[in-house]
């Protein structure tokens, strides 16, 4: 089944329907991610601040040094209505932080316009990702920025 989907979604990225095909693509790397998840062997190790495997994409590890990315990528989910509640509480309390701190700021800046950087050295773009995994992508940010207040 697999295949014939990759399949459909080469033959609709070869007829120039590149974002049906994307949305295609995504759709089975979330599937694939999903289906690897579900057997134990997470990609993410000990704890969810080391990284996770979300829809295919290794998410960027998030700690003490990232707060500046955290706080942008908040920004960033509030705005395009991927989080509410209490991510803007989250966002401000996080920027208290790193006040007066240019490289923190410069990440926030970042991570305002959708990308991510982790301690680990990766980063993720949001704008590139389906709104389902945005989605996710968000709470998983909301869920551990929340451990670095």
């Amino acid at each position: 089944m697999h295949v014939r989907s990759t399949f459909l979604a080469l033959a609709l990225l070869a007829a120039g329907a590149s974002a049906q095909a994307n949305n295609l693509l995504d759709q089975l790397k979330e599937q694939a991610g999903a289906a690897v998840n579900s057997q134990g062997n997470s990609s993410g190790g000990g704890s969810a601040l080391s990284g996770l495997s979300l829809g295919g994409f290794k998410m960027p590890a998030i700690g003490s040094s990232t707060v500046g990315s955290a706080a942008g990528v908040l920004e960033y989910c509030v705005k395009n209505n991927y989080l509410g509640g209490d991510a803007a509480s989250v966002k401000d309390k996080l920027l208290a932080k790193i006040t007066g701190q240019k490289k923190q700021e410069n990440d926030f800046a970042s991570g305002a316009k959708g990308l991510l950087k982790g301690g680990d050295g990766k980063s993720l773009n949001l704008k590139g990702l389906s709104s389902k995994v945005k989605e996710k992508a968000c709470d998983y940010v909301l869920k551990n920025a929340t451990s670095l207040i």
